[in-house]
């Protein structure tokens, strides 16, 4: 008989239950399931001796023997196994969504940032990235998913105190990182400018009206400049009021980059739109290695006769010798040929349309700047002239470069292309990380946010170039989408004060990261 009991646990949906107590004891009841949800019909004792606890559990099952009718045998020990999913179920204490905080804070760490010992800063950088949003949107998130009792107003206060205090210590940090992994040293920097509007044309010292990169003629703005290395890491910023003419920007903060991380080889890299001849003259007289982009059509007569004299085969690169240091080189691409002349094409046949009557009348008068206080009384005759359209096409498809470096020319070319990842970081940071419009109107606060915005993009960047080392196919963006599904179970260990937690892999798009978890050395299970 009491073989047959010991097999008999569970009837008609009824089983015994071993239930640990906080208070450390443990008690034995009778559980019903049978309509699906777990349902305690009787407790059969509670004690903290082993052999007391057998012989309760040995009576509940002949509770559930009178009780229960027709008895099912369970050799498989199923109603057990229920008992202990329940039991651990039961103690849960927490489940977090956190798969995004896990693989940045942990990012955030490997860069270094830990280093500034800021945790509000870390919080606002991650929550940039994770959901950018106002700092009243960022505190509710840091409440729900990182359990940060902070309001909108504390964030505003604490950026009161950010502005011109953690400025010099992030860029330091992520000025070594980027050398860390560069080799020892910088090589080249590449430097640009964007604009960060406001929702507002109010005006001020800093805030003021210029020309938008963004379209947005009517709002205030801010200029950003920005230093990034090869690969895009970014490494220093600054920023200039809004009306600041973008190649007055280059000089100083290369100056101050240098001075600051007492940097000494390295090469600037940086587009022909920045470039004058007062730019030019001051990179010459820093004992600069630079590499800018050539306005061809401004060189002096001798040299555009030469470059219009080239052979224009599609690959072909041409050197001409400016003075003993610099050079000019020229590429021929057909490509660049093609893309130039059907713009052109285009932009005629829309002149060709706005002015079929061949006059050209108030409606079709630009309304910008003072063109306002014009009247016309009659049409003006307008013309396309043919001359200047033949005169334009004969530069398609050349693009100039100028150089003081021993580089080879091919080498000058692809280092110049190479700008594109400042605008990739300009195109991240406004997109992903939602840096404009700035809605801050103090210039602590709009300090303050570029700050926060640096940091994240940094985090991005890292993260970035962790993914591509473990060789998963999938972008950042992507890998945080994932994340923000992933869950981490804290079970108390029954009896005890002690906790297990667990990230729960659940999908295979869950499992895809495993490799990542692996690499950011990110313990899925622990206790």
């Amino acid at each position: 008989m009491g073989e047959s009991l010991h097999l008999f646990s569970y009837f008609c949906g009824m089983f015994v239950r071993k239930r640990r107590n906080r208070s450390g004891s443990t008690s034995v009841v009778v559980i019903d399931k049978s309509s699906g949800k777990p349902k305690e019909l009787v407790c059969i004792g509670i004690s903290s001796d082993a052999q007391e606890i057998e012989d309760f559990v040995y009576k509940g099952k002949e509770w559930i023997m009178r009780h229960g009718g027709q008895s099912v045998l369970d050799f498989d020990g199923v109603g057990e196994s229920i008992a202990r999913v329940d039991e651990m179920l039961d103690n849960i204490e927490s489940a977090a969504i956190n798969g995004t905080q896990l693989i940045l804070n942990k990012v955030y760490d490997l860069v270094g940032f830990d280093a500034v010992s800021d945790d509000v800063l870390r919080n606002l950088a991650i929550a940039r990235i994770c959901q950018p949003g106002s700092k009243m949107a960022t505190a509710a998130y840091l409440k729900a998913y990182y359990k940060e009792d902070i309001n909108h107003w504390q964030i505003y206060r604490y950026m009161d105190k950010l502005y011109n205090t953690q400025q010099e210590a992030v860029q330091s940090v992520s000025v070594a990182h980027t050398m860390r992994i560069l080799g020892g040293q910088i090589g080249l920097m590449f430097y640009d400018v964007t604009s960060l509007y406001f929702e507002t044309p109010s005006r001020d010292d800093l805030r003021q009206p210029g020309f938008s990169k963004d379209g947005k003629t009517s709002e205030s703005q801010i200029i950003l400049g920005l230093l990034v290395s090869a690969g895009g890491y970014p490494l220093s910023y600054a920023v200039f009021n809004g009306s600041q003419y973008e190649g007055r920007t280059m000089i100083p903060i290369i100056d101050d980059f240098k001075q600051r991380f007492n940097l000494k080889d390295f090469v600037v890299v940086a587009d022909s739109g920045l470039m004058s001849k007062t730019n030019i003259r001051l990179l010459k007289e820093a004992r600069y290695k630079y590499i800018i982009g050539a306005r061809l059509r401004n060189e002096s007569e001798s040299v555009k006769s030469w470059v219009l004299s080239l052979d224009k085969a599609d690959g072909r690169i041409y050197e001409r010798h400016c003075d003993k240091n610099e050079r000019l080189i020229v590429g021929y691409s057909a490509k660049r040929a093609a893309k130039e002349a059907h713009n052109r094409e285009q932009g005629i046949e829309k002149l060709r349309k706005r002015y079929a009557t061949g006059s050209l009348t108030k409606d079709k008068l630009s309304k910008h700047g003072y063109n306002k206080f014009l009247e016309i009384s009659k049409g003006v005759q307008v013309v396309i002239n043919q001359d200047k359209v033949d005169f334009d096409a004969r530069w398609d498809g050349l693009k100039g470069y100028r150089t003081n470096t021993k580089l080879p020319v091919q080498t000058v070319i692809e280092q110049y292309h190479g700008l594109w990842v400042v605008e990739r970081a300009f195109r991240i940071s406004k997109g992903n990380l939602e840096m404009r419009p700035i809605f801050h109107f103090t210039e602590k606060r709009i300090e303050a946010h570029i700050c926060i915005c640096f940091v994240a993009y940094k985090i991005y960047k890292e993260l970035e170039r962790i993914i591509q080392k473990t060789k998963l196919n999938l972008s950042v963006d992507k890998v945080l989408d994932i994340a923000k599904t992933l869950i981490t179970l804290q079970v108390k260990i029954p009896g005890t004060n002690r906790f297990r937690t667990r990230t729960l892999f659940l999908t295979p798009e869950h499992k895809s990261l495993l490799p990542l978890f692996e690499c950011l050395g990110i313990e899925i299970q622990n206790g």
